[in-house]
């Protein structure tokens, strides 16, 4: 798949009518009208939508503004949104076509790693409260996942090790037939093989449980900790960083609860540290703690957390928030 060849993709899902390019200003530089010049050549009309870059867009203001701009433009229910950004974008945009006029399609085009082998997937969309991240959203299936990743060509490194984290997570998960992740510089030179198996693991999960009732949990590996130390940063963090120390503390407890052999939290760590990410968490259990119970996946008095059971095979687990707290 290639950005010049989006307008063809589309078609495929769409005959004729609108799109509206929602994207954010780093993006809009690169590659809009790239982007902007296949759809027309693809018979559509385009509509653009530039928002400045960051977590914070991601919030009620935005999206109000964005639905809005669609009703002017005015798009209708056989039109359809295009995503083109990272995560951010793609859950900002996916949520707005999720509850514009009740659901138009959108079309996900992610220009991050870590959009291209996991925000991109599975229709998960949301925009951030006050109280946490991602508590408004809904499930948005994207009619197309556009991957090109020759975009990755311009990612600045940090962003790169950001999707390195999500990657590393999927070969917890599920480590049969995953890439060789030891040498980060071949990695980067060719990071095909890698998004093809890190996309495919997530497709399989998401077919057997789009709404995230059961076996789907499993991909919040490191993702509990993560979003808890993630909002005590106030979003200073990113998202991958957060998701690193998450991974290599959901070891060690797994390891100290005897959950695990020390392969795990030693393999975890080593990969970690092998992209750079610093695992150290600068805040005590209790905060932890506060931050885990006002996180979407907790069910009344207790939370499912995912542990690694091995590397390469890991489970879920109920646990109450007394539970919790001892673990932490």
């Amino acid at each position: 798949m290639y950005l010049n060849d989006i307008g063809t993709g589309a078609r495929t899902v769409q005959q004729g009518g609108r799109f509206a390019v929602i994207t954010d200003e780093n993006i809009a530089a690169l590659y809009l009208e790239r982007v902007k010049a296949s759809l027309e050549e693809a018979g559509f009309s385009v509509s653009c939508h530039v928002i400045p870059a960051g977590e914070e867009q991601k919030n009620g203001a935005v999206y109000l503004r964005l639905l809005s701009e669609l009703a002017a433009v005015p798009l209708t229910r056989t039109d359809g949104v295009v995503a083109l950004g990272g995560g951010v974008i793609g859950d900002l945009a996916g949520f707005t076509a999720a509850t514009y006029m009740r659901g138009i399609k959108v079309i996900q085009v992610p220009t991050t790693l870590l959009a291209q082998v996991d925000a991109s997937i599975g229709g998960k969309t949301a925009i951030d409260l006050p109280e946490g991240k991602n508590l408004a959203g809904a499930f948005h299936m994207p009619a197309l996942v556009w991957r090109d990743p020759a975009v990755l060509g311009t990612l600045p490194e940090a962003l790169f090790r950001d999707g390195m984290a999500e990657v590393i997570k999927y070969a917890l998960i599920d480590g049969d037939g995953f890439p060789d992740l030891s040498d980060p510089a071949a990695v980067r030179r060719a990071p095909e093989a890698v998004i093809e198996r890190s996309a495919a693991i997530k497709e399989q999960i998401v077919l057997e449980d789009a709404k995230d009732l059961g076996n789907r949990q499993i991909l919040n590996l490191g993702h509990t900790i993560g979003h808890a130390v993630e909002k005590l940063s106030a979003y200073r963090l990113s998202h991958g960083q957060a998701v690193a120390k998450g991974l290599a503390r959901i070891a060690e407890i797994a390891l100290d609860q005897g959950w695990c052999g020390e392969e795990v939290p030693a393999r975890t760590k080593a990969l970690l540290n092998a992209y750079g990410f610093d695992l150290e968490i600068p805040y005590g259990a209790e905060e932890i703690f506060g931050a885990i119970t006002r996180d979407k996946k907790r069910k009344n008095d207790s939370i499912d957390i995912i542990v690694p059971e091995a590397f390469g095979r890991c489970v879920i687990r109920r646990l109450s928030l007394q539970e919790l707290r001892a673990i932490l």
